[in-house]
């Protein structure tokens, strides 16, 4: 029995010990060690992930030495891309090869480090396919109160994009529904829209963009049948970071509109906007596009567009969303207002990186 035990004991050591020195580690100019799997390396951070403080990142000035343990893909100034155990220190960098065979030189030629799994998701990211890479979530909401008086709305909607280093493509529908009926058994129905859309982006430069763009909207009370927009045009960012981006664009449309009243309206537009994304916090996302849309067939007339979200992550996959809708157009037909203001709120899921692929 004691023996059994001792021998467990020591295959437990061997184990500790093994996982020990399987780590890659990175070893710090104030004298502590690191241990875990490299993530990634740039000229700024490394990151590491680690069985005892999850994904973490260190800055380069902090670091003496970087010690791999399993090949990682290093690529270098001039293209070329070397694979294997990565030594560092020094300011230079020794990478040992399949074959065995040791490449050095000096740490400014090297841009960037990737583990197996980022340097997969980064060949992926050069020529992806169109149903890969997609991001997004659906929305729920709704709501009831029964009493003098019954109401209930029902609000839906969905945002998906893809973005690439070459170009973004971005879909929306939203759907809302409200009703309310008296004790004397009066309905009336007090919102029902649906609007959705697309629009298609490609990079001219690192801040530059090209775009065309389709909307689409039916609004039982504004007595709007159908009003279909075609357009692009052209955007600049004039923020753009992983914490907050700010686009201003501007272009032309072509705008179809078809009422309930037997009105029929076909006329060009111009526009300008601006497209805000604000990332609050790694749980809290707000984004926000405003545009006017000056008329240019019937001059004086004009509408302007506002969509703005704040979402909440509470879980990995769920979110609690807020969103704004409104719709403004300055000549409304009879018996219908300028302004339509949507205000939903409700739980959503949320997926990433997902393929539609079977």
């Amino acid at each position: 029995m004691k023996r059994t035990f001792l021998f467990l004991f020591l295959c437990l050591v061997w184990i500790g010990v093994a996982n020990e020195v399987l780590a890659d580690e990175l070893k710090l100019k104030n004298g502590d060690r690191l241990t875990g799997s490299i993530v990634k390396a740039d000229g700024k951070t490394i990151t590491l992930k680690t069985d005892y403080a999850g994904v973490i990142t260190v800055s380069t000035e902090a670091v003496a030495e970087v010690t791999s343990q399993e090949p990682l893909y290093v690529a270098l100034s001039d293209g070329k891309t070397l694979v294997g155990k990565v030594a560092s220190s020094g300011g230079k960098y020794e990478v040992e090869t399949k074959d065995a065979a040791k490449v050095s030189g000096d740490m400014s030629a090297v841009q960037v480090i990737r583990s197996p799994a980022e340097q997969a998701a980064y060949e992926k990211m050069l020529a992806p396919s169109w149903l890969d890479l997609w991001n997004g979530g659906l929305d729920f909401g709704y709501s009831l109160t029964t009493g003098n008086t019954r109401t209930n709305t029902l609000a839906l909607g969905s945002n998906l994009s893809r973005q690439t280093r070459r170009d973004k493509t971005s879909l929306y529908a939203a759907y809302i529904n409200a009703k309310n009926k008296t004790k004397g058994g009066v309905s009336e129905t007090t919102a029902n829209a649906i609007r959705g859309g697309g629009r298609y982006e490609i990079n001219v430069s690192n801040r530059a963009t090209a775009f065309g763009f389709a909307d689409f909207e039916y609004n039982q009370i504004q007595l709007l049948d159908l009003r279909s927009v075609l357009g692009g045009g052209m955007g600049y960012y004039a923020v753009k970071n992983e914490r907050a981006q700010l686009q201003v664009f501007g272009g032309g449309a072509y705008n179809r509109e078809n009422f309930s009243t037997g009105l029929r309206r076909n006329s060009g537009e111009i526009f300008v906007g601006e497209d805000l994304l604000l990332k609050l916090s790694d749980r809290v996302l707000f984004k926000e596009r405003f545009q006017l849309f000056p008329n240019m067939t019937n001059r004086g007339e004009y509408r302007h567009t506002l969509d703005a979200s704040l979402t909440t992550k509470l879980t990995r996959w769920m979110t609690w969303n807020f969103t704004a809708s409104n719709r403004f157009i300055s000549n409304p037909p009879p018996n219908s207002k300028n302004n339509d203001l949507l205000l939903t709120t409700g739980i959503g899921v949320t997926f990433t990186n997902f393929n539609f692929r079977r």
